[in-house]
């Protein structure tokens, strides 16, 4: 049995679930999360938690089961909590700025970069090389900060760039660096 899978959901106070068949709506103060989910996979809920059951030891049915569960888990965490992302900017010259809704990046270029925020994303800049990306879906959220990354992503001889807060950046020797 998948231990992922058949971990019970807690549902904090707060946060209304509800079930039509096969599709689960997700409701919390961070807002609205649906999610249809396949037909043989069954989600109930009891005692105020969540469980999700397979129909049977299938292979198919045992990938589907922590699938699901990892999904339904992540929208009632997205709904009560939010979900965040945070991004570093490294490099002489390049800064973020909120400006309204929109962030305003140096990164180099002749130009700047402006990204804007949407419904389900909202961006905060605590500091000019700090730039935070939250919102209710996990997915999203990681999916918006990678494009933000994308805009300048690290490059390995200075490190100069965008990258994920802790993330390691392996670092080359530059030819004047190569021995004989």
């Amino acid at each position: 049995m998948s231990r992922i899978g058949r971990a019970p959901i807690d549902v904090p106070s707060g946060v209304e679930v509800k079930i039509d068949g096969h599709h689960i709506t997700v409701k919390g103060p961070k807002g609205t999360l649906e999610q249809n989910i396949h037909k043989d996979i069954t989600v109930t809920m009891e005692d105020g938690k969540l469980l999700v059951t397979r129909p049977s030891d299938d292979k198919m049915h045992r990938s589907l089961h922590g699938l699901t569960r990892s999904l339904v888990h992540n929208m009632v965490v997205g709904a009560s909590e939010g979900f965040s992302k945070t991004l570093e900017i490294q490099g002489i010259g390049y800064r973020a700025q909120k400006q309204g809704t929109n962030v305003v990046l140096n990164l180099g270029f002749s130009h700047q970069v402006i990204i804007s925020e949407t419904d389900d994303i909202k961006l905060d800049v605590p500091d000019a090389t700090h730039v935070v990306v939250r919102g209710c879906d996990k997915q999203k959220v990681g999916q918006f900060a990678a494009e933000v990354r994308e805009k300048r992503p690290p490059e390995p001889y200075k490190g100069k760039g965008i990258r994920y807060a802790g993330e390691y950046v392996a670092r080359k020797e530059g030819k004047a660096g190569k021995g004989k």
